[in-house]
């Protein structure tokens, strides 16, 4: 028995020398933590040491949540000192403060400094997840020394504070992770914007440097204007709390066994809100921003207010206009609107204001707010002022109190189905007598004048009846001529006097091109074939010339031509001009140097010119230009022949959409349409659309989840049958998804990199699956799809996808024809198919 009882001490003591920590939340001076041991919070929820992110091989000392089998790091201490070996360690010297090393190396990778010297520090992991040093001789265990909630990373955990101490001079903003694999900071941050008055409406901004990208609105009280989704809930409460020595956002979770976060990153969702359900073990997302292209700063310029379902989504505030009408006219809407006629400011022509609702409030750079104030008081107090352009309550609970002033331009304004804010803009009162009033028709904010006839007290019951009546007649009018309009919408769009191109001489296409020679072909499509060229200025160019035997080009023909003349996108090939000459059509485009899309996924050779980074900003670029199309320009477009051919590449690889011949434009709310004449490429058109004549948005989806399983697979969809017993690409990626073997979907070459981010490979297989889904239903929009491409969060399973079944077998597809595998450039369409 005292054998064992000195086995036992013996064993304690060696474990205790050895200094192993991972079941310890705290050490001393005496104690370090070096790589592979770690603190673990009491109630085992966080845990604190060294890891490695991603596909890296760096090591970081950062905070984790420890249950959580998905690697969520919370905080890192050596954001941008990554040491590259496992020869970290973490002591407390003997002024208190932390110090990471590098033993091998004997450099400081990363410390603190303390400003009052503890005379027994400890540093301790809290089941908050905030790391702290404090003094073990203080009694009062939350006063902090050091604490890592002062240093925010990318995530606000509950509790932390998201704003500013002016007292300590402390930023606590968040800042996104360069990319999965290097937390160092990048573009974006996300904090308490202090350009506008700190203690009145506060409001938080996301900046790309040191630009403005994203703006919640100004706090009202209840919520920030901009963001309407942030209400009473279930899961958390918060504030924004507003001193003379801080100013900050803050929740608390109300259950603790709840897990939610609010995590910046770079990508095209930045901000967004995470839960974990531990029943399906995954984090699932609930808000994030930006939400839509509303969402993006300033996107309808100054006095301008961003409809997200309107068509275009920007409109000029009542009493404006474009301020240049032809680059509003390109959806170019940078340069905003104008008064259409000044403001008086005299006392005998008082302005008035215009009355709108559901607004996120205009940015509060310039800005003025008075708590005690009301509402009338407001109006008088603006009035008074000939730079006040607009009013609305500080404060919104209860029935509103406090007065908000802006002062210049109105910047940043959207509009809200529901929620937002009342806003009274201030306009001359010969345009407030125009009687300008918001009605809904289709979902879609729209302006309709009437007439407003003045009421005097002494009008009789009847003559009251007949003026309503008639404000109801002429409203119901409104509503049938603007519904009636919206089918010609697009054939108006696209009238002959809309083409403001430049016309080349055919002398001067044949000059260019060198009378056509074959040595200057670059390429061949459905239309004709693609010369290089340079005109007598020294630009390059490349002309399509339409094929005289082509019996369907005409009119495609004249479709791309005002199309493109009309779009006006990084992501969109830019056409220059056309040569219209007895039976020569051409199309002039800016030249790009790097050809085609196919001309790289589909050759070994070329194909190793793309490497991953290069083939995901591909996927992306296409995306966004699609997204323009499909919702952000001034009509909506569908491609219906999305295909590598048709995606050209510039110098710097950036990707375009080209070829616009096929396309249609719908008008209004039109959603989808049918046709008996399929055209399109084979491989590419969505099953409803090749079967049935429908198209839609989703049709150009389900060519684009085609596109995407090319990109990282470097197979061709429209042969791949032919090599694999009739089986179909789509199909094989399904099965491979089913079989947890998606990566072997991806090309030889980027699997045998060291660079590739495998996570992001495999988002993309994902993502490229529900797009291709057999229901258009279950396919995402582009800005969907955009928003998973930049995000970590958990996605939906996708279904069957559309043409899964053998292709050599009998089938209603048979009719679709068969695509020559040699070809690369002259992709077989398909055309003047009856649907069975």
């Amino acid at each position: 028995m005292e054998k064992f009882s000195f086995l036992f001490h013996f064993a304690l003591f060696l474990f205790l020398l050895c200094g192993v920590s991972f079941a310890l939340d705290s050490i001393n001076p005496s104690q370090s933590i070096s790589d592979g041991r770690t603190l673990v919070s009491k109630e085992g929820i966080f845990e604190f040491g060294f890891f490695t992110p991603g596909n890296s091989t760096n090591h970081y000392l950062g905070i984790w949540y420890k249950k959580i089998p998905v690697q969520t790091v919370v905080w890192v201490a050596n954001r941008c000192n990554p040491i590259n070996d496992s020869s970290g360690m973490l002591t407390i010297n003997s002024a208190g403060n932390l110090v990471l090393s590098n033993r091998n190396t004997s450099t400081v990778v990363w410390s603190t400094s303390l400003s009052t010297q503890p005379q027994k520090p400890i540093l301790e992991l809290l089941d908050s997840g905030n790391l702290v040093v404090r003094d073990e001789e203080d009694k009062n265990s939350e006063t902090y020394l050091w604490q890592s909630f002062d240093y925010p990373c990318d995530t606000l955990l509950s509790g932390m504070k998201l704003g500013w101490d002016l007292k300590k001079g402390l930023n606590w903003q968040l800042s996104a992770w360069r990319n999965w694999d290097d937390p160092c900071p990048a573009n974006f941050t996300y904090g308490v914007d202090l350009e506008a008055k700190l203690h009145t409406c506060p409001q938080i901004v996301i900046r790309k440097a040191n630009a403005k990208f994203y703006r919640t609105g100004p706090w009202n009280g209840l919520t920030f204007s901009g963001a309407p989704e942030l209400k009473p809930n279930q899961v958390f409460d918060y504030g924004f709390i507003f001193n003379d020595d801080e100013v900050y956002y803050t929740y608390k979770l109300k259950d603790n066994s709840v897990i939610s976060i609010l995590v910046l990153n770079q990508t095209s969702s930045l901000r967004y809100r995470l839960t974990w359900v531990d029943s399906e073990q995954k984090w699932n997302t609930y808000s994030s921003a930006p939400r839509d292209n509303c969402d993006f700063y300033g996107k309808c310029g100054a006095n301008g207010n961003c409809v997200i379902s309107g068509n275009p989504i920007c409109q000029c505030l009542d009493g404006f206009r474009p301020k240049s009408q032809e680059k509003w006219n390109l959806t170019d809407w940078s340069d905003g609107c104008e008064r259409i006629n000044p403001l008086s400011c005299l006392e005998k022509d008082k302005d008035e204001f215009a009355k709108f609702t559901g607004l996120k409030l205009p940015d509060t750079t310039y800005f003025w707010v008075n708590k005690s104030m009301n509402l009338k008081e407001c109006k008088a107090k603006c009035l008074s002022n000939c730079s006040c352009t607009a009013y609305t309550n500080s404060d919104v609970r209860g029935q509103g109190s406090g007065c908000a002033m802006w002062f210049g331009d109105l910047i940043d304004i959207r509009y809200f189905q529901s929620d937002g804010q009342e806003l009274f803009v201030r306009v001359s009162r010969s345009e407030l007598g125009k009687g300008l009033i918001f009605t809904q028709i289709n979902g879609r904010a729209d302006k309709a004048r009437v007439v407003i006839v003045t009421v005097v007290a002494v009008l009789g019951g009847v003559s009251g009846m007949l003026l309503l009546g008639y404000f109801i007649f002429r409203r119901r009018r409104l509503l049938e001529e603007t519904v009636s309009q919206n089918s010609d919408e697009a054939e108006d769009e696209v009238e002959d006097k809309d083409l403001e191109l430049p016309l080349y001489n055919l002398s001067d296409m044949a000059a260019a091109t060198k009378n056509f020679s074959d040595d200057n072909k670059i390429g061949e499509g459905g239309f004709g074939p693609v010369y290089k060229g340079m005109l007598k200025d020294g630009q390059e160019i490349a002309v399509k010339r339409l094929s005289f035997k082509s019996d369907q080009g005409a009119n495609e023909f004249k479709t791309e031509v005002k199309l493109i003349s009309k779009l006006q996108h990084r992501n969109l090939v830019r056409l220059l001009g056309c040569c219209i000459e007895g039976k020569e059509k051409m199309l002039v485009y800016e030249y790009l140097p790097n050809r085609s899309l196919d001309y790289f996924i589909f050759d070994q050779k070329h194909g190793k010119l793309l490497e991953w980074r290069k083939r995901f900003n591909i996927i992306v670029g296409i995306a966004r230009g699609l997204l323009y199309l499909h919702q952000d320009s001034r009509l909506r477009i569908i491609h219906r022949d999305l295909k590598a051919s048709n995606i050209l590449l510039n110098g710097e690889m950036n990707p375009k959409i080209s070829d616009f011949g096929l396309a249609r434009i719908f008008g209004g709310d039109q959603m989808e349409d049918q046709t008996k004449r399929v055209i399109g490429t084979y491989g590419y058109i969505a099953p409803e659309y090749a079967v049935g004549g429908l198209f839609s948005t989703k049709s150009d989806v389900f060519s684009f989840g085609v596109l995407v399983l090319e990109i990282v697979s470097g197979r061709k969809s429209s042969s791949f049958h032919l090599k694999n017993h009739g089986g179909t690409l789509v199909g094989y990626a399904w099965n491979l998804l089913k079989e947890g073997s998606s990566f072997e979907l991806v090309d030889g070459y980027l699997r045998a990199t060291s660079h590739l981010n495998r996570k992001e490979v495999l988002r993309c297989i994902h993502i490229g699956l529900l797009c291709v889904q057999q229901s258009p239903a279950d396919r995402p929009d582009m800005s969907s799809v955009i928003l998973m491409l930049g995000s970590a969060a958990e996605m939906p399973q996708p279904e069957q996808p559309g043409y899964f079944m053998k292709m050599d077998s009998p089938s209603r597809y048979d009719h679709l024809p068969a695509m020559p595998e040699s070809s690369s450039t002259n992709e077989i369409t398909i055309s003047q198919l009856e649907p069975r």
